[in-house]
């Protein structure tokens, strides 16, 4: 019997967590990379199901409800929990069906095939507008009908809402309950969602839930001693009455974004920690500030921006001593005084507002996540940084926190007895999804032809240069009617935008972390004739932009993108914004020379990109996308490292704590 299976009874069923060997993960990568050629088998499947839907359509659509009811409940435990492929099909033809009367939709073969790929346990990538939330609707409702409590986990509140929604119809068709979890909803209510057959949830509140669980069913126990406590039959705490949890275990999960959740969220462990009081020695922060602030890079310490690492050297532990000498506690203490001397420069140098995190209207030192460009409510940074780059702004310290409990992204959905995704943009990550997650990546053919239009990219000297350029390029847009929407990569850089356009008295809506509430509505009025929308990167990713009327004629949305982000998946979802669903629409990159990814990681390829754009050289164009694509692979290198160092470091810590009742 598997270790699943035997999880699978007891009072939380989970898979166990076990780390995979170098070798199993060399291998699975292999497999994974390998599996992206299945192109053609896809195609195939997908002409199948749509020759049966065809076929079976008349029938189908013959039965009345009752029947149609009975036929699909006596499907669903073959073709979900034995996999029986003829079954399968013919369980989400009969789906498809349901679908056409509850919500009015006919679902697409494409969407059956995505469907199918989620109920394997494999990762979908279906193409932005290919109708992700009704395949992930039909997945979910078909895995209910077979007794699976399904979570369905999405990248922000919102999303988790509307796509709960948008399937209502059909679950409650079906007969199954549907729940929300999203952020401040109340602990009944948590409980209450989490209970029902299909539970729409974001990826953060679901791990914290999960944690919270953990802390009430053992304290602060580790994973072996919960295993062990269970084998024994004994309450999580001597003398105390076991805990009721929120989750009823981790069955299966349809993970939306995959990608975003699985890859650019998982380099940091998410941690459940609580209010340990006021700041120790809260004034030596502003000390701290003042005393480094006159330190030289290369002389008192070392800075690698590509790695985010700073470092004291011998010169600055030797400087930051002779200044302090005198000062008292908590300067008499060495590694007191270079952990604050370390966290001042890290705060100086490494942390820009309204880039890495802003201030809010009420004071706050709100977190920025780079990838969204949303605030993370409630997220704070550890070890006293937080609190550091608070007394750098000049805002009341928030209180110290002590952890209580600890896990990575990569940790907690490989505990999944069945886990799924889906990605607009997974085929260059394959390989690191079979190896850290074990799924196969499955493209999904698109049900329409793309009609985007790529335009040449243009390459200016400097950010001033580009903005200008971008600016002016969205005018001549504007006056044509045309919609553009312009990417930007933080906070910062939309405002600098905004302020241009607004000077060229061209009317704009701006969408970054301080507007974040109104995301949905901006980005759904995106494609109106004549709009301008200045929004970072991701924001409004899953949202639908639908074109105006006359829009299509003019050539539909035209996405800028002003700054090549350190994954070129970034770029490709930020592009997939146009020409949606076999509508027309254009795509240009408008970059500067001394962006961000060409100076950290552009290398002998920028500076030679440099050369060749001062002399005017004609191999502009072909030197950019060449030196895009070497930064490029150097970042994902780097984060791949940074991703396999925390869930290495996770599950030692995970070891070392077996028996001592430490967090994991």
């Amino acid at each position: 019997m598997s270790s699943a299976l035997r999880l699978a009874r007891g009072a939380f069923p989970e898979r166990e967590d076990r780390a995979p060997s170098a070798a199993d993960a060399w291998a699975l990568e292999l497999l994974g990379r390998l599996r992206r050629g299945l192109a053609a088998p896809a195609a195939r499947e997908v002409a199948r199901l749509g020759t049966l839907l065809a076929e079976q359509g008349p029938r189908l659509r013959a039965l009345d409800e009752a029947a149609l009811l009975a036929e699909l409940r006596a499907l669903a435990p073959a073709a979900v929990r034995e996999l029986d492929t003829p079954t399968l099909r013919r369980a989400l033809l009969a789906m498809a069906e349901l679908a056409r009367r509850a919500l009015g939709l006919l679902p697409y073969p494409g969407q059956l095939f995505g469907a199918m790929t989620l109920l394997r346990g494999q990762l979908a990538e279906m193409q932005t507008g290919e109708g992700k939330t009704l395949t992930a609707g039909l997945a979910a409702c078909l895995a209910g009908l077979a007794g699976l409590p399904v979570h369905v986990v999405t990248v922000n509140d919102y999303l988790a809402g509307r796509d709960a929604d948008k399937n209502r119809a059909l679950f409650q068709r079906a007969g199954l309950t549907v729940g929300v979890v999203a952020h401040g909803v109340e602990a009944g209510q948590r409980a209450l969602a989490y209970a029902c057959d299909i539970c729409y949830c974001t990826n953060k509140e679901l791990v914290f839930d999960y944690l919270r669980d953990r802390v009430a069913m053992g304290g602060r126990a580790s994973a072996a001693q919960l295993r062990a406590r269970r084998l024994v039959g004994g309450p999580a705490r001597q003398g105390a009455r076991p805990a009721q949890p929120l989750l009823r275990g981790l069955h299966f999960a349809i993970v939306d974004e995959a990608d975003s959740i699985f890859i650019d969220e998982a380099r940091t462990p998410l941690i459940l920690a609580m209010q340990a009081g006021e700041v120790d020695h809260a004034a030596a922060h502003a000390q701290a500030l003042a005393l480094v602030a006159a330190f030289e890079c290369d002389v008192h310490y070392r800075l690698d921006a590509a790695r985010r690492e700073l470092h004291l050297s011998d010169a600055g532990r030797a400087a930051l001593a002779a200044a302090t000498a005198g000062l008292g506690a908590p300067w008499t203490a060495s590694h007191q005084r270079e952990h604050l001397g370390t966290q001042a420069l890290r705060a100086l140098h490494l942390f820009r507002r309204d880039e890495q995190y802003l201030v809010d209207a009420e004071g706050k030192v709100q977190i920025i996540d780079e990838y969204t460009g949303r605030v993370l409510p409630g997220r704070t940074w550890e070890q006293g940084l937080h609190q550091m780059i608070e007394a750098k702004e000049g805002v009341e310290l928030s209180q110290q926190t002590s952890t209580q409990a600890r896990i990575t992204y990569q940790r907690f959905f490989c505990r999944y007895l069945r886990l799924s995704g889906m990605s607009g943009t997974a085929r260059e990550m394959a390989g690191e999804f079979a190896a850290v997650f074990r799924l196969a990546t499955v493209t999904i053919p698109t049900h329409r032809p793309s009609r985007r239009i790529t335009l040449a990219p243009r390459l200016l000297p400097d950010e001033t240069a580009k903005w200008a350029a971008v600016a002016e390029f969205v005018a001549e847009r504007h006056r044509a009617g045309q919609p553009v929407l312009v990417g930007t990569r933080s906070v910062r850089s939309s405002e600098t935008l905004g302020a241009l356009l607004s000077a060229r008295g061209l009317p704009h809506q701006l969408l970054n972390a301080r507007q974040d509430a109104a995301e949905a509505e901006i980005i759904a009025a995106a494609g109106r004739r004549g709009a301008i929308t200045v929004a970072t990167n991701m924001a409004g990713r899953g949202t639908d932009i639908g074109l105006g009327e006359g829009v299509a004629e003019l050539g539909g949305l035209c996405v800028v993108l002003t700054e090549y982000h350190e994954s070129p998946r970034i770029d490709r979802q930020l592009i997939g914004r146009c020409a949606r669903q076999g509508d027309p629409g254009s795509a240009i990159a408008i970059v500067a020379l001394d962006d961000e990814l060409l100076r950290q990681h552009g290398g002998s390829e920028a500076r030679l990109l440099g050369w060749a754009l001062a002399g005017g050289a004609a191999t502009v164009q072909r030197l950019l996308q060449r030196s895009r694509a070497a930064a490029q692979a150097r970042a994902e290198r780097l984060h791949a490292r940074t991703r396999r160092e925390t869930m290495r470091q996770d599950h030692q810590l995970d070891r070392m704590t077996a028996f001592s009742g430490d967090p994991t």
